[in-house]
């Protein structure tokens, strides 16, 4: 071939010198694309869509209250939607939608006539007699564990529904999209309807802290004989120490405590102060009575009690005091006029005397008097100082026993509490399943639908690629058989070939017969067909 050649003069005269081989190859693809819609089984698409609007975190356990509080939302990252795209893609969902729906006769996927007459029969006949009257009777002889017999029927259909079902999740966003291939629509939708359901309720058991109400009855009579016991040890411990409130009563104690020893503060003052005078007055007293002369008639006290920054003078000392005064004044008078032998002096001396003596007889009283009065402070300042270490042990007491309630009311405080949402829990339980999934996350999007025409097979799809494939395809098979046919086709390939120059070239004188038929018409067709 020469390099200088037209190559579309030449693709044209390898097509029209081969057009009956390229006419017939064309035909046979396009019978081909033509028959292909009819002979393949159609499917339906069915769509859905489903929206997670947030991830939820649970802030709390099966303790915590059912309420929005509880848990915290956040956006879904990658791994939380591919996640939720296999608990929609899980097998055990799957199963379960299809074993529903099976229940309710709604789902009966058509079957091919071979699986239907010999296939599967074949299995069920085979298969299943095989394992439940040869296999297992021998596993029990041997004392293995038997294998169950299975719903193969399931298993093949849920297996079909995994591979005609294609979840994933729309790029960029939070929502994950559903497409189910069925031959039936109708059956298709509702089982896209169950599975977006099942979907629903399997992931709010998932994400949900609810429990079974026997164990809220459980925990509840729990905490109720908890509760009980610690209530008893509480009065108990009360009744040990005689009282009704520690608290009260040690603030009772101590201000009787403060009193107690303010009047403690005030006696030892007045012992003291007593004791003081007391040894004062003794020393006064023996000095009077060792007086010998009528001069020493005076006594350095006057007997005066203050109370209340009130004086009360002791009358009967006064009146001595003032009687012996007036007597030794006169004496000392009289003692100027008279000789001291003589008779009046005498009597006058005698009476002074017996006056004194009375005197002295009477500040004697009153020390002993004052000696009682000191041991009777004495006794009380023991006894106040005994009362003060009473309350005070007292108050140790009821310390350890306030500390002891306060550990024991902690308790019952956080059994309460707990006791509490237990109870909350178990009576909100009974209707939170009712709520229809309004703590759930996720929403349907797009609920499916019936679709009204099939995904596949596309005629308007088909046949157009067919038609064009098969006329590529007859003009590459043309070019294969051109490539490998080594005859001269035109007069330059035996100057190319055999370097020999061309004198005649002779022209081929058969004439395309003439097509006699009508056009648009069948025997035209056929007779284009064949020349």
């Amino acid at each position: 071939m020469n390099p200088k050649e037209n190559y579309l003069h030449e693709f044209f005269r390898i097509f029209f010198a081969n057009k009956q081989l390229v006419k017939r190859v064309f035909l046979v693809f396009a019978v081909i694309a033509l028959v292909l819609p009819l002979m393949l089984k159609q499917s339906f698409d069915i769509t859905a869509q489903v929206i997670v609007q947030s991830k939820k975190l649970s802030q709390g356990d099966a303790t915590a209250s059912l309420n929005q509080e509880s848990a915290s939302f956040i956006p879904p990252s990658l791994a939380d939607m591919e996640t939720e795209s296999n608990i929609l893609r899980s097998p055990a969902l799957i199963r379960q939608t299809i074993s529903q729906l099976r229940e309710k006769g709604e789902y009966s996927p058509p079957v091919s006539t071979f699986n239907k007459l010999v296939a599967q029969p074949f299995k069920d006949y085979v298969t299943t007699p095989i394992r439940e009257h040869v296999i297992n009777p021998m596993r029990d002889a041997l004392g293995l564990e038997t294998d169950p017999v299975r719903d193969t029927q399931l298993d093949a259909l849920a297996q079909k529904a995994s591979d005609d079902l294609k979840i994933e999740t729309l790029p960029g966003s939070n929502v994950i999209s559903i497409i189910y291939s069925f031959p039936d629509p109708a059956q298709g939708t509702k089982f896209v309807a169950a599975l977006l359901q099942n979907y629903l309720a399997s992931r709010q058991e998932l994400q949900s802290i609810d429990l079974p109400q026997s164990f809220y009855e459980t925990k509840k009579l729990q905490y109720q004989v908890r509760l009980d016991g610690l209530e008893g040890n509480r009065l108990a411990l009360l009744e040990g120490v005689g009282s009704a409130d520690p608290r009260e009563e040690i603030t009772f104690r101590l201000n009787a405590i403060n009193t107690e020893e303010q009047a403690l503060n005030l006696y030892q003052d007045r012992l003291l102060q007593s004791k003081r005078w007391l040894d004062y007055l003794k020393t006064n007293l023996a000095a009077a009575k060792d007086a010998k002369l009528l001069s020493d008639f005076t006594f350095p006290y006057t007997f005066t009690t203050t109370i209340e920054n009130v004086a009360f003078e002791d009358r009967e000392v006064k009146q001595l005091g003032e009687l012996l005064t007036s007597q030794i004044s006169r004496y000392m008078t009289d003692l100027s006029v008279f000789q001291p032998s003589s008779e009046p002096m005498l009597l006058l001396r005698e009476q002074i005397t017996r006056n004194r003596g009375q005197f002295l007889k009477v500040v004697s009283n009153r020390i002993q008097e004052r000696t009682a009065d000191l041991a009777v402070v004495s006794s009380v300042i023991d006894q106040k100082t005994a009362r003060i270490d009473q309350f005070k042990n007292r108050i140790h007491q009821l310390q350890e026993t306030q500390s002891k309630l306060r550990q024991m009311d902690t308790e019952i405080e956080a059994l309460h509490s707990a006791f509490s949402t237990y109870a909350q829990r178990f009576a909100e339980s009974s209707t939170a399943r009712s709520l229809d999934n309004d703590l759930s996350n996720a929403r349907i999007l797009s609920p499916p639908f019936e679709p009204t025409e099939a995904a596949f097979p596309k005629p308007m799809l088909i046949i157009p690629f067919g038609l064009l494939t098969g006329l590529l395809l007859a003009i590459a098979f043309v070019y294969v058989r051109e490539f490998f046919d080594h005859r001269f086709k035109h007069p330059a390939q035996i100057t190319h070939e055999l370097g020999l120059p061309v004198l005649l070239v002779i022209n081929d004188q058969n004439v395309d017969p003439i097509n006699p038929h009508k056009n648009w018409t069948v025997p035209r067709f056929a007779h284009w067909v064949r020349n």
